[in-house]
């Protein structure tokens, strides 16, 4: 084909196009929208595609980064469990090491326990024997002390009793001895002769408030040559040296008394001094109700005789009151507050003795068991 032709074609065409019918053309349009329709529905669906597709990475990116920071954290939290699982296992390794320590620790307790116990059992009954027979080594030295340094006869024979009683409980045949020397040092103390010393210092209280009631004498003599002479003065110079004398001795009796006693014992105060003289009285009857419970005979004594001498000298002794008081001083100097003790008691020294052995012979056993075990 010439070039000539080739040209000639297009304008053949579009005279043929010009020339097509207005159908041909409606459908050429449709078909145009139709592809270029599809076209923008393909480019949408690819534009859509691509979004949902960057959409779905991105998601995919994020899910991939939370899948791997929940990874990291549930890596961590095995690695924490498995920090304190070890940390636990260690503490129990722990605890129960302690929990045997103290079970062995227990058990030996239980050891020691049952060991004491066992040696208790041993010892219990011969121990109460013991405690029995030292109780009343204890209270027959307690009436040792009563009765020497008491002078008390009364507690010791009850402290004598309650020491047969110790021995009795003890139900042994071999301390026969022993409970027949204490029925004798009963016995002995038993006759001796009983002192009322609270009734003597009850007695002497008693004297010591009636003081007050004696009534003092009055033994004052003149002198015979004053009474029978005439102290009258003369008017007579010639007799000058018996107006002197006269004056003189008018003198002296307006001021000095002179009085007489028979009895040589010199008082502490002065007679007309009534008040000390009777507190002097009270104090010796003090010095001889305190000597009573420490028996000083003779301080006791000596504190009566004072008291009935400064009586006897000072007050009235034909008065009722001081007859009955005189009385009764003489009657309680008489009265001895010195009891006969004995020398010494058998069962101490026996009783002593015996505790010693028994004590001794425990102990020994005691030792011997512990050794065993």
């Amino acid at each position: 084909m010439t070039e000539q032709n080739m040209t000639s074609l297009p304008a053949q065409g579009s005279t043929a196009a010009r020339s097509a019918p207005p159908t041909a053309v409606r459908k050429n349009r449709s078909g145009l929208l139709w592809v270029t329709f599809t076209m923008v529905l393909v480019m949408a669906l690819g534009a859509g595609g691509l979004y949902f597709h960057q959409h779905f990475q991105q998601q995919q990116f994020q899910q991939q980064a939370t899948n791997q920071s929940l990874h990291q954290q549930l890596t961590e939290l095995k690695q924490h469990q498995l920090k304190e699982k070890t940390q636990l296992a260690s503490l129990l390794l722990e605890h129960n090491k302690a929990l045997e320590t103290a079970n062995r620790q227990q058990d030996a307790l239980m050891q020691q326990l049952n060991a004491l116990q066992e040696k208790v059992a041993t010892i219990s009954s011969s121990d109460t024997k013991i405690w029995l027979l030292a109780q009343a080594d204890f209270l027959v030295k307690m009436a040792e002390r009563k009765l020497w340094n008491d002078q008390d006869a009364t507690s010791a024979v009850i402290l004598l009793k309650n020491a047969d009683t110790s021995l009795a409980d003890m139900h042994d045949a071999s301390l026969i001895e022993i409970r027949r020397a204490i029925i004798e040092d009963i016995g002995t103390l038993s006759t001796l002769s009983q002192i009322d010393f609270d009734g003597i210092i009850l007695k002497l209280n008693q004297l010591s408030n009636q003081v007050d009631n004696l009534r003092l004498a009055d033994n004052s003599i003149e002198d015979p040559s004053i009474e029978d002479g005439n102290n009258q003065l003369s008017s007579s110079l010639s007799q000058w040296r018996q107006n002197l004398y006269k004056s003189w001795h008018n003198f002296i009796a307006d001021f000095i008394t002179i009085r007489r006693r028979d009895n040589g014992a010199e008082p502490l105060l002065a007679p007309d001094q009534d008040i000390y003289l009777r507190e002097n009285i009270r104090a010796r009857l003090l010095i001889a109700a305190q000597a009573i419970p420490r028996h000083q005979d003779e301080v006791y004594k000596q504190a009566l005789e004072t008291s009935a001498t400064w009586i006897r000298a000072y007050f009235d002794v034909n008065d009722a009151n001081t007859k009955s008081f005189l009385v009764d001083l003489d009657n309680l100097s008489q009265q001895s507050i010195s009891m006969n003790m004995p020398d010494q008691l058998k069962s101490p020294p026996i009783l002593e003795n015996l505790t010693k052995i028994r004590t001794r012979h425990l102990l020994t056993s005691t030792s011997d068991t512990h050794q065993e075990q």
